[in-house]
């Protein structure tokens, strides 16, 4: 996906962005409470009809946080609450429980289309993803749907597959040895599919770009691997004992997070073998059901870095050292269970049950920084997104609730501004259990 130039994102951002509440607080408090008066518009209307929302410009005095503006009803037609976002390029995507996709343009946020819909076969959108120039989403019926991306032609996402291919199915249909039994799905019954199809909903996906594969995980506790090229399925990993909540990938490796209690990390084969094999447990606890992962993609000050968020409210943080990872951090980040986390450079968010986002920064010594908690959603927060805004020397965090409504909040760097955050969690560096 493209990173506009910092010249260009200035000249963006110059223009009217959202609606800005002449009520927004103007203390450097990192808190807000749910009954603050945010902007908000529905899907039928423009944000750019309002006053403009004035970005800070770097070395003005700055908030913790701004709330920027609300989306409202942006999938009333397909059932409401907000199931997923994802970050594709100039757009904004967002699905629901429904089964319709919504393209916002950024960074006006503009209702710029609106797919899927009946084409998505039965039932809620559950995970996106996006990669050169395609669109993934995962759906409750089982099936990863490609959509092809393209600002010239008249039908910008353009449904092209639907995984596994009719050509993949057609390959394997007629081998005995293509066939796995599959436990029974809810109103089905038990009986024979081929290894190739998930038996039941996917509720995550995850991008290796480098190793140019799609990962999908699915309440049928298998890890399926698809070749970007072709879109043929490469690989299925029975990788748990119950529902793989998230996937994410890194490095080559990649890291699945279960309702079991595990995370797991998982590296794939040299080129010809395909197969992954299990590196590691990172943590295992019976009762706790994780149900976010996120690796941090890079190797900066910060280090490389992979976090897990559970049902438990906790926030596990470990170091990559080559084939081991160390426990760097474990912070009881939010009162009720953790369901969506992401990190961008050094801002870690994540969204609870209890309604509100966390706001943390990575430390080079292995610890969270505590940055503050934001409140505004009504409903659980489901899915959350960030992006790095050069123009502003801040962060534009996205996140979407229960609550029907998609959030846009405004996060300033480190070192901008008078935050003072503080660390929690730290731990020495212990190795998590190896195997082989």
């Amino acid at each position: 996906m493209a990173i506009m130039p910092p010249e260009q994102q200035r000249a963006a951002m110059s223009e009217p962005l959202l609606p800005y509440p002449a009520s927004l607080p103007s203390s450097a408090s990192s808190s807000f409470s749910a009954s603050a008066s945010f902007p908000s518009f529905s899907a039928s209307s423009s944000p750019s009809d309002a006053a403009p929302v004035p970005i800070p410009a770097r070395g003005e005095p700055l908030a913790a946080c701004k709330p920027l503006a609300v989306l409202r009803d942006a999938h009333s037609r397909g059932g409401g609450s907000v199931s997923c976002l994802s970050l594709c390029g100039e757009f904004l995507l967002s699905a629901s429980t429904g089964s319709d996709i919504v393209a916002w343009q950024l960074p006006d946020l503009r209702l710029f289309a609106r797919f899927g819909g009946h084409g998505c076969g039965e039932g809620a959108v559950k995970a996106l993803a996006a990669a050169g120039g395609r669109v993934f989403s995962a759906h409750q019926d089982g099936r990863v749907r490609v959509w092809r991306v393209s600002r010239s032609s008249e039908n910008a996402f353009k449904l092209v597959a639907a995984l596994p291919t009719t050509r993949d199915y057609l390959g394997r249909v007629f081998r005995q040895a293509s066939y796995v039994q599959a436990g029974p799905r809810r109103g089905r019954r038990r009986g024979r599919r081929l290894w190739i199809e998930h038996a039941d909903s996917i509720s995550c996906l995850a991008v290796a770009a480098q190793d140019g594969v799609v990962y999908s995980g699915s309440w049928d506790r298998t890890l399926k691997v698809w070749r970007m090229s072709d879109l043929r399925c490469l690989e299925s990993v029975r990788a748990h004992d119950d529902a793989i909540n998230a996937v994410a990938a890194d490095c080559g490796v990649v890291y699945s997070a279960s309702a079991d209690g595990r995370v797991k990390a998982w590296e794939r084969g040299k080129v010809g073998a395909g197969t992954h094999t299990l590196l590691a447990v990172l943590v295992a606890r019976d009762g706790v059901s994780w149900n976010a992962v996120a690796a941090s993609g890079d190797a900066g000050a910060a280090g490389r870095r992979v976090y897990a968020a559970g049902s438990d409210g906790h926030v596990l943080g470990w170091d990559r050292h080559g084939g081991r990872w160390n426990l760097a951090c474990n912070v009881k980040a939010h009162a009720m269970a953790v369901l969506c986390m992401c990190v961008a450079g050094d801002l870690v968010c994540t969204g609870s049950a209890d309604k509100t986002i966390g706001l943390w920064r990575r430390q080079p010594c292995g610890g969270l920084a505590k940055v503050g908690a934001v409140g505004g959603h009504e409903g659980p927060v489901k899915c959350i997104q960030a992006s790095l805004c050069r123009a502003s020397n801040g962060y534009m965090v996205y996140s979407g609730g229960l609550d029907k409504s998609i959030r846009v909040w405004w996060v300033p760097n480190a070192d901008n501004g008078d935050e003072r955050p503080r660390e929690t969690g730290a731990k020495d560096h212990r190795p998590c259990v190896l195997l082989g």
